[in-house]
């Protein structure tokens, strides 16, 4: 077992109608001036926005607005914020939406605070030093960003995606209420289940420490999440079934599945941004494309912990050896992206990667072959190259 820190600041309001409660959140913060930051126009559509600003009028609080955050959050509309945040004079953030408009919110608070090109904390070029406050009201269970220190921009110059982590950055509070998550489209909520199993498979294939409660904890969460899923595949109103999903996604990615162990791999993450700035595909399908490829090249080095995943999380037969039980499990997981609709593989999202693609995937991750990426096994230009021709 490693030593490590734990530190979960957000408070988490989980629930019916919990949105209802906004204004005197944001009131709580001590906000003059509020930023309701949010997507498309699905929130305006569902009455969600208005009930935002009427609980914010109630309570005295002034706001301006700034909507169109996509998929894979643009770093020009990132700028826009921060100019209308400056010229406003706006001093908290309200993330109206799932990962990506909570990202975008969270590079916005970095900009503003810092009065310096934002995009050189997502170039590695510096450390960020202050956020602006930033609350959310959760309506996709996906990215685990109501709770996490990191986030994800895409820049379109050269369509670079990349992430930051920072505590600075943790929202204040997350309202989550599940009954929000009813109206998304099946094809995004399992892309959204996948993104928080993802989460969580990222800190489980570690190369060092072994922490007995985590690793079940961990399993668990992947058990749960599958069953839940299945279940909306059926049934997309089930509220038990959305509640269980919603808390899963932030539990994946707020540390809690890494306590005790290293960092995690995080190589499918990084394979998959590179897919998703080419692309612009949906970030949980990305994984789904890439993880099979990935988990069939570097197996072998990380024999025990693919193998205890096939046996306690995938049910594999326990009369399999090490090896046959880890490719077995690859296989279960793939089989289980297919029957919800997931892809696994790049040509099934309809994308045909030719070998001048691949080497770009590849330079971009590896960003010129200055560094490698992956604890399993540390994967080279080289071994980029070739998961994504696996994959293709």
């Amino acid at each position: 077992m490693l030593n490590f820190q734990y530190y979960t600041p957000t408070k988490v309001v989980f629930g019916k109608d919990t949105d209802l409660e906004i204004g005197a959140l944001v009131k709580k913060e001590g906000c003059k001036k509020a930023l309701i930051h949010y997507g498309s126009q699905s929130a305006q559509k569902s009455g969600l926005l208005d009930r935002v600003r009427g609980a914010l009028s109630a309570e005295g609080v002034e706001y301006v607005e700034l909507g169109g955050v996509v998929p894979n959050p643009r770093l020009s509309k990132v700028y826009e914020g921060i100019e209308l945040c400056v010229k406003e004079g706006v001093d908290f953030l309200l993330a109206v939406g799932g990962g990506s408009v909570i990202d975008s919110a969270k590079a916005i608070g970095y900009g503003v605070a810092e009065k310096a090109d934002v995009w050189e904390l997502y170039d590695f070029k510096r450390q960020a030093k202050a956020c602006l406050p930033i609350g959310v009201i959760l309506t996709i269970a996906a990215a685990g960003s109501e709770m996490s220190n990191s986030s994800v921009i895409t820049n379109e110059e050269g369509w670079i995606k990349r992430g930051y982590g920072s505590d600075l950055c943790r929202p204040r509070f997350a309202i989550m209420n599940p009954e929000l998550t009813y109206t998304l489209p099946p094809y995004q909520t399992m892309s959204g289940s996948t993104d928080i199993l993802m989460h969580t498979m990222e800190r489980y294939f570690n190369k060092s420490g072994s922490m007995e409660m985590t690793d079940r904890i961990s399993e668990a969460l992947l058990k749960v999440v599958m069953k839940y899923t299945k279940i909306l595949l059926k049934d997309p109103l089930n509220y038990e079934a959305r509640a269980e999903i919603m808390w899963a996604g932030s539990l994946s990615h707020n540390d809690l599945t890494g306590c005790g162990n290293d960092r995690g791999d995080w190589s499918s993450h990084r394979l998959e941004h590179e897919l998703g700035g080419m692309f612009d595909v949906a970030h949980g399908a990305g994984f789904a494309a890439v993880w099979g490829s990935w988990a069939r090249y570097v197996f072998e080095e990380g024999l025990d912990r693919f193998s205890a995943f096939a046996w306690n999380v995938m049910d594999v037969s326990k009369d399999l050896s090490p090896k046959e039980a880890a490719l077995a499990g690859i296989e279960a997981m793939e089989g289980f992206f297919r029957s919800i609709g997931m892809p696994v593989s790049v040509s099934d999202m309809g994308i045909r990667l030719t070998d001048a693609q691949i080497d770009e995937l590849a330079e971009k991750c590896s960003i010129g072959d200055m560094i490698t990426i992956g604890v399993v096994k540390k994967l080279k230009k080289a071994d980029m190259a070739e998961i994504y021709r696996m994959a293709k």
